[in-house]
């Protein structure tokens, strides 16, 4: 799996035998809708700019709240150039590839090309967050939200240029195709927030269609529900025209974005968001000119908001904050946690510099005949549970089965991540110099500190 210091993109990687299937029954239903699943599904999206910020930094953090199996792995995909006329296949479209790519590290889950967050070696963050909007779902396999997310990152230097690749690639190729691994497609629209040094952006879509906002200071989050308002600083070229044929605006008045693309009844998963949201930007606004990246993650562990998920059917199977530097001469520091439940996890972290030491730890098997690559696709279910995830889910049963051993363990994972997380604010405070030497090993080094204490 190591070529050149870097971990070989899934395709290159090496292969395993998979379980024995378990063939599942497809349910009648075409799709499910969000209003027919129990089970609450979200994710939460923030980012602090100065003056909100305690430093001259930008500070971007996500839950992916996932089905509660799912499991979700850090990959680091080097630079590459390309050859004029490649392709590149996505989770289910096979589009034309760049001409260069950048360097990414992506959380996404195991059986998927994309990501549901990540970052690139020019200080670029992007998240995503499914949404149900008036424009009707698509039935075909197109691009995920997900896949945008990681196109985003490859292909963009900056938050702005990011955007610019991804609503090009949405009006191409649209949005579409199965969210989950299971047999009955669940689909969704997609919003994403996107940061880098200077600047954030909201980005929400309606199918084809989108808008998008400019986020130069503060503070600004998302939860599953359109948030873009009149204040509209780049939008599809066809998307005023669109609401008015379809009789959602009259064309009189200023324009919202969320008011006319938004459903009438939204589904209970969107209406649950609401209360995320508000929670969310009342955290913000707690700690307001004082915001760090333990700041982040203390709002990331927080379940009585909801925004740290842990229920039957879903929870936070992943996590991430990012501190971006405004001065171009300091790193930018990514904290991934790789496993379920922050508020049960080590936020651990993550450097770009050349001669990455690899994290096979966190990566999950391939297999030869994947049942996300067959068609028809899930009908079976194959163990992708990589080495961390399977010792840190023994440890969460210890947590709950023992509370003083748990207990125990527990504190000795926050002194491992405060360790980590003092290291780096020296080294963005510029009080110990970079060793490039040492950040190629850190975030390997940090998985098996994190590892040792679950034998």
């Amino acid at each position: 799996m190591d070529v050149g210091g870097h971990i070989q993109d899934r395709d290159e990687g090496v292969t395993y035998p998979s379980v024995p299937p378990h063939p599942r029954p497809v349910p009648s239903a075409r799709f499910r809708m969000a209003e027919r699943d129990p089970a609450p599904s979200s994710c939460d999206c923030f980012v602090a700019l100065p003056p909100h910020t305690a430093a001259p930094v930008v500070i971007f953090g996500k839950n992916a709240d996932r089905p509660r199996h799912e499991v979700q792995e850090v990959v680091y995909v080097p630079a590459a150039v390309h050859q004029p006329g490649d392709k590149v296949q996505c989770t289910y479209l096979e589009i034309e590839q760049a001409e260069r790519t950048h360097a990414v590290v992506l959380s996404r889950p195991a059986w998927l090309w994309g990501a549901e967050m990540g970052a690139n070696e020019h200080g670029v963050c992007v998240g995503n967050e499914g949404v149900w909007t008036r424009e009707p779902l698509g039935e075909d396999e197109a691009l995920l939200g997900m896949d945008l997310v990681r196109l985003g990152l490859e292909r963009g230097s900056s938050a702005r240029e990011a955007l610019e690749v991804m609503v090009a690639l949405l009006e191409r190729y649209g949005q579409g195709g199965s969210c989950k691994e299971e047999p009955v497609p669940f689909v969704y629209h997609n919003t994403f927030l996107l940061a880098d040094r200077v600047e954030a952006w909201v980005l929400e879509t309606a199918g084809r269609y989108w808008a998008a906002q400019q986020i130069r200071e503060g503070s600004r989050n998302i939860s599953n529900q359109l948030s873009i308002g009149r204040e509209i600083t780049a939008e599809h070229a066809g998307l005023r025209q669109r609401a008015r044929s379809q009789g959602w605006w009259s064309g009189d008045g200023e324009f919202s974005f969320a008011e006319v693309f938004s459903l009438t009844h939204q589904p209970a998963r969107m209406e649950a968001a609401k209360a995320r949201y508000r929670a969310g930007k009342e955290l913000l606004q707690q700690h307001a000119g004082h915001i760090t990246a333990e700041t982040f993650m203390a709002i990331l562990r927080d379940k009585a908001s909801g925004i740290c998920v842990d229920s039957e059917g879903f929870r936070t199977a992943g996590s991430m904050v990012s501190v971006l530097p405004q001065d171009p001469t300091l790193p930018c520091v990514h904290f991934f946690t790789a496993t379920p439940d922050p508020s049960r996890s080590v936020f651990k972290p993550f450097v770009f510099v050349t001669g990455l030491k690899p994290a096979p730890q966190v990566r999950s098997p391939t297999f030869r005949d994947d049942p996300a690559k067959q068609i028809p696709r899930f009908q079976s279910t194959v163990d992708r549970r990589h080495e961390l995830y399977r010792r840190h889910q023994a440890a969460l049963e210890l947590m709950e089965r023992d509370q003083e051993r748990g207990q125990k363990l527990l504190q000795t994972l926050r002194d491992l991540e405060k360790q980590g997380l003092e290291g780096m604010n020296a080294l963005l405070g510029g009080t110990v110099a970079p060793r490039p030497e040492e950040l190629a090993d850190l975030f390997f080094d940090c998985v098996e500190a994190e590892m040792k204490f679950y034998t």
